[in-house]
């Protein structure tokens, strides 16, 4: 299994703070099932700055340690990237790191409160480069949760979205979860990833997410999502179906007849 969002990388943000920290949560990804991980520190989102030259050194020291003791884990280096006006200019200089080696897909956070004004603007400049934004935890985006068919809009735009493990099964209230729910319905979910920043509230639950999807959508959405992290990490296609606006799907639900 492939982990394309974590904050394990000691000591560079609000995730892990220490390397007995982060050997603890990559042990308990092993227990997962998560053979392959990519460390996505914040970067330019107001608090932490982490340069692409540093995350690559200490990814580097962190595969060192997991060898060292032992845990079978391959990490690889990457950002979560805040949205800001400034990326453009940050990728010409080189200090962006993307999910893939040919940069092709970003991982990309919005704000947690809103859709900014100019993101429509940014998605379209980074598309004209080549670049597919990977929307991460669009489940907890109070915009989304407002006004749905926003993100509709940007999947079928060609955006792809990250869903976080947790907020499927619940850790971040009902509220997320059932939009987390209506985002899988409506087809605009891709992949889960799982998050993770602490051994508490904030741990890994790709199991019980999987677990969870086969449950309410079966076996091929499992194999789809986890083809996806796969082929999001490699830069290849993935895997695409129909989308669907998610008030259009509960408006169907309502009127049963139509």
């Amino acid at each position: 299994m492939i982990d394309l969002h974590c904050h394990i990388l000691p000591g560079v943000d609000d995730g892990s703070p220490d390397i007995e920290t982060s050997l603890g949560l990559a042990k308990v990804a092993v227990e997962q099932g998560i053979t392959h991980m990519l460390l996505t520190p914040h970067h330019m989102d107001g608090d932490y700055l982490n340069h692409k030259a540093d995350v690559i050194a200490k990814t580097t020291e962190f595969q060192e340690e997991l060898d060292r003791n032992q845990i079978r884990l391959t990490v690889f280096p990457g950002q979560e990237v805040h949205i800001t006006g400034e990326l453009i200019q940050a990728i010409e200089r080189d200090d962006i790191l993307f999910a893939d080696e040919s940069n092709r897909y970003l991982i990309l956070e919005l704000p947690h409160n809103e859709v900014p004004e100019y993101t429509d603007k940014m998605l379209f400049s980074l598309q004209a480069r080549g670049i597919t934004p990977v929307l991460v935890h669009p489940e907890r985006n109070q915009g989304f949760m407002q006004d749905p068919s926003k993100l509709y809009e940007f999947v079928a735009q060609g955006c792809l979205t990250q869903l976080t493990a947790s907020s499927y099964v619940g850790v971040f209230g009902a509220h997320v979860q059932h939009f987390t729910e209506q985002i899988v319905d409506a087809g605009l979910g891709f992949v889960f990833a799982s998050d993770a920043h602490n051994l508490k509230g904030r741990n890994f639950k790709m199991t019980q997410a999987f677990e969870k999807l086969e449950k309410n959508k079966g076996k091929r959405f499992v194999e789809i999502y986890q083809e996806n992290a796969k082929r999001i990490i490699n830069g290849d296609d993935v895997i695409l179906g129909d989308i669907h606006h998610i008030h259009d799907r509960k408006k169907k639900k309502f009127w049963g007849l139509f």
